[in-house]
């Protein structure tokens, strides 16, 4: 899957010249002029890694990553005229992967993302985290973020959120939900799952634009990405 990147500069020349050369290398790449915009679009796109400039206006690149790693853990690159040791280990102590010192030969910064996502990759493959645009499940946890919204959720419903999504665009019957998540020698019957799946779409609003839970009439349910 192509790794997403977001530019968050203010200034649009040099957003431009990092996007192309991160689409040359084949990643989709998303450019922010504002960082409040950035935080926007973050939940709905979920991206992997992000470019942040810290002299930012209205919202600095500090307070930019701050918020950011309230909600996840995607890689940060900060970009600065500034070279203080200062401003190097604020950077790295509120959260951020890497921290680059301007002007800087972008073969370096192409090289720094790479590393990164090579490390977060290895990462992730141990996480406990599965992230979607606009939903955000913590396995380890038992918490699940929508729209950046903590959502409250019984251990069964969370269960079969999480095997749906483990297992998206796929269709599961009834009788298939009901033995992995209750087994088949519980009592409830498949009026069960229904009543799981439609608690599931109250508090979702069954309205997201990127994903829903899909009824397959005469079959049974599935998970689908759009």
């Amino acid at each position: 899957m192509t790794k997403k990147i977001f530019i968050v500069d203010d200034d649009i020349n040099i957003t431009n010249l990092i996007a192309i050369y991160l689409e040359k290398e084949k990643y989709t790449v998303y450019e922010f002029n504002d960082s409040k915009e950035a935080l926007d679009n973050f939940i709905k796109i979920v991206p992997d890694l992000l470019i942040i400039d810290i002299m930012m206006p209205d919202m600095d690149g500090f307070d930019l990553l701050k918020n950011i790693r309230k909600i996840s853990d995607a890689s940060v690159i900060m970009l600065s005229a500034k070279g203080e040791t200062f401003d190097k280990v604020l950077a790295l102590e509120l959260g951020a992967d890497d921290y680059i010192v301007k002007p800087y030969e972008m073969y370096e910064l192409l090289a720094r993302v790479k590393a990164i996502l090579r490390r977060s990759k290895k990462v992730n493959s141990n996480e406990n985290i599965i992230a979607l645009p606009n939903l955000i499940i913590n396995l380890s946890e038992y918490k699940v973020k929508y729209h950046n919204e903590s959502i409250e959720m019984p251990k069964k419903e969370f269960e079969l959120l999480v095997f749906l999504v483990e297992n998206k665009n796929q269709v599961f019957t009834r009788d298939q939900l009901l033995s992995k998540i209750w087994s088949y020698d519980y009592l409830g019957g498949s009026r069960t799952v229904d009543v799981h799946i439609k608690r599931l779409r109250e508090k979702f609003n069954c309205n997201d634009d990127l994903w829903e839970i899909k009824t397959i009439w005469g079959v049974g349910y599935k998970f689908e990405m759009k």
